[in-house]
């Protein structure tokens, strides 16, 4: 009996296999390489006195601590808009699902010049705001406004296809044994999203580490203040400071780098206990 022949599509694994490691290579793993082996011209003392010197630690301080914070808010509420756009049917929903994707298509300087007009004490938000004794520009709490809005898609989306594959029925039959509602939000529905929440919220996490272009105008770039690392790395360069301006990039490439490893980590785990 002759064995049925499979035919695919691409050739053989050796191929695909070769051509995806070498545009791996090129395209990501060379110019990081490049970046990496650029600090060799320095001494290992000159890097850690670049790395901490206390502009750049501040610098690290702000974009790390508004980076995380602005990742759990996305996390919560990214949880009640995802969990709204699955499970109701409102008008305009479509309309406000594709909203979600809006910080996805504009680039970030229009965002973040969006963002400046509206949240400046003369804008719509800023001026509100204002009245309460609250400064939004300038200040730090900008700087966690604008990574909110950037981040919120990485989070919904995430989380979106893992709420349409919880079964209803399963609710539905602990609700009629008498559980609570708490008791099916925190037992049935809670530990089917929590790798995907996981994974949203490291990826909202590490896309606001490396935001630059809706950050730059809200923040006012204020040293010591509101002075975010990538915007560091970028005046470091204009000053033609390369060994300084590398040094700082290899520290928020490590960041990401961990981030990643975490957010794989998270997705092997989900699969395997699913």
């Amino acid at each position: 009996m002759r064995k049925q022949r499979h035919h695919r599509v691409l050739p053989g694994f050796g191929l695909t296999f070769g051509f995806t490691a070498v545009y791996i290579s090129l395209l990501v793993l060379l110019p990081l390489s490049l970046l990496v082996l650029r600090t060799t011209s320095l001494s290992w003392s000159e890097f850690i006195k670049i790395v901490t010197a206390p502009q750049v630690v501040a610098s690290y301080k702000l974009t790390l601590g508004a980076s995380f914070l602005a990742a759990v808010i996305n996390a919560v509420f990214g949880f009640i808009v995802a969990w709204s756009l699955v499970r109701y049917k409102f008008p305009c929903r479509r309309f406000i699902d594709a909203i979600v994707d809006l910080p996805f298509a504009m680039p970030t300087a229009v965002s973040g010049i969006a963002l400046t007009a509206v949240c400046a004490p003369n804008g719509w938000v800023g001026s509100v705001a204002s009245s309460f004794g609250v400064k939004i520009a300038y200040t730090q709490l900008g700087v966690l406004v604008a990574l909110i809005f950037i981040g919120l898609p990485f989070v919904v989306r995430t989380l979106q296809p893992t709420l349409e594959d919880i079964d209803k029925e399963v609710e539905e039959a602990a609700e009629s044994l008498g559980a609570t509602r708490f008791q099916i939000f925190t037992r049935i529905i809670l530990p089917s999203v929590l790798p995907s929440l996981a994974t949203g919220f490291t990826l909202a996490f590490a896309r606001a580490i490396g935001e630059y272009g809706s950050v730059v105008f809200i923040s006012g770039n204020i040293s010591y203040r509101t002075e975010i690392t990538p915007l560091l790395i970028v005046a470091k360069l204009e000053a033609f400071d390369y060994a300084g301006a590398t040094a700082v990039s290899v520290v928020l490439l490590c960041a990401s780098f961990i981030l990643m490893l975490i957010i794989n980590s998270l997705q092997f785990y989900g699969r395997r206990f699913k």
